[in-house]
């Protein structure tokens, strides 16, 4: 007979978004009754985050700390014209590190893994073995919504961790090196060092279509690798991921495309519109979620789609930017928005990332002699407005 699960919160989805949520319920509230759902057979995938210190409240940290498994102070960028050393702390959190946390905070029978959801309503989950679970309340944290609802740009990489014959001598990582050919859009290499003789590599393309050839970036990692004098010794993991960087859109219609349900991560449209990246606010979601006096399913759906709505109207000014980005900028230009970004004051980087820019850093990226057409921006700038404006109407 089909398996019946019984508690009070139902978590779909065990990537970055659910597993910290489940992680600060587990610490904050031990007496909740969790079910964290994961279709995979293991938490977290194949992926590794990184974030800088400045990116999560210090409040928040506590959420965090357990699944760090790589920190560095400092980085480096490097574009044609310029490079630069920023003093910042920046950590990395591999998916095999969110996993072991999860199932050594959790009991064994809160964790199903290898089961994929079928049906999800505000307070009941059906599953692909007909087990079902009622619960007090369900946050669905699966992955984006209908994307095709928002104007998108992508980000898109293939990464590897090489072991390498010799140690590399790199003690912080670099964030981005764009001095490689501009090919498919922006084109970076991103690259961690995580042991001696270990080095993530990265391969990242800013570009208008989601396509990844594996292969041809597999031999792009090799030959960079070998023009930094590495001999490569074997490939211990590869990653590859398409980020959605977004420039428009309509937010309602995004959230109405996934069941009507309490959302978290992409799945709540809950990521940096210009950089991809989600983990600020999955820690502030968590963080939300773990202080809330009310867990109940109405309660839950009000508290997730408010921060969510409020987020997402907070961000015109990031949108504005990747609009820029990409319409307004060539493909094999648009390394030149981000060189001239990487000119600018330390703080404002840190707080740009972090999505809580000022009007004062706002003012100062957009100042001076901007690195793409002027006819061109604002073009691009009008066409953004005016999507929203037809999504409105």
């Amino acid at each position: 007979m089909p398996t019946h699960h019984h508690c009070d919160l139902a978590i779909l989805g065990g990537g970055l978004a659910g597993g910290l949520i489940a992680l600060a319920l587990a610490e904050r509230r031990p007496e909740l009754s969790l079910q964290l759902v994961e279709a995979g057979e293991r938490f977290g995938g194949n992926h590794l985050w990184s974030f800088f210190d400045s990116d999560v409240a210090a409040g928040d940290r506590w959420i965090l700390e357990p699944v760090v498994g790589h920190r560095w102070q400092g980085y480096d960028v490097a574009f044609p014209g310029h490079a630069r050393t920023l003093d910042a702390a920046y950590n990395s959190v591999e998916s095999e590190r969110l996993d072991a946390v999860l199932r050594a905070a959790l009991p064994a029978e809160a964790l199903l893994t290898g089961r994929r959801v079928l049906e999800a309503s505000a307070t009941g989950v059906v599953l692909d073995d007909g087990a079902r679970i009622e619960a007090g309340a369900v946050i669905d944290c699966r992955g984006p919504g209908d994307l095709s609802l928002l104007k998108c740009g992508w980000q898109k990489f293939v990464g590897q961790e090489l072991v390498l014959e010799r140690p590399h001598g790199h003690t912080r990582p670099t964030v981005m090196d764009a001095r490689v050919e501009q090919l498919d859009g922006y084109r970076f290499v991103y690259c961690l060092p995580l042991a001696p003789d270990r080095m993530f590599v990265e391969d990242t393309y800013y570009s208008d279509g989601p396509e990844i050839d594996a292969a041809v970036l597999r031999e792009r990692i090799r030959a960079y690798a070998e023009g930094q004098g590495w001999r490569i010794a074997e490939v211990a993991r590869e990653e590859r991921g398409v980020l959605p960087v977004a420039f428009g859109g309509d937010f309602d219609s995004y959230w109405s495309s996934t069941p009507p349900v309490a959302k978290a991560g992409m799945r709540a449209g809950l990521f940096h519109p210009l950089t991809g990246y989600s983990l600020p606010d999955a820690v502030r979601m968590a963080s939300a979620v773990a202080a809330a006096p009310d867990l109940s399913a109405a309660a839950l759906a009000e508290l997730t789609h408010g921060l969510a709505r409020t987020t997402w109207g907070e961000r015109g000014f990031y949108r504005m930017l990747t609009a820029m980005l990409f319409r307004a900028a060539k493909p094999e230009a648009r390394y030149r928005v981000l060189e001239r970004f990487y000119r600018l004051d330390a703080g404002l980087i840190g707080r740009f990332y972090a999505g809580r820019s000022n009007w004062t850093d706002k003012a100062r990226v957009l100042a001076g002699k901007p690195p793409v057409p002027v006819a061109r921006a604002i073009r691009a700038i009008w066409d953004m407005q005016a999507g929203g404006r037809e999504k409105r109407t």
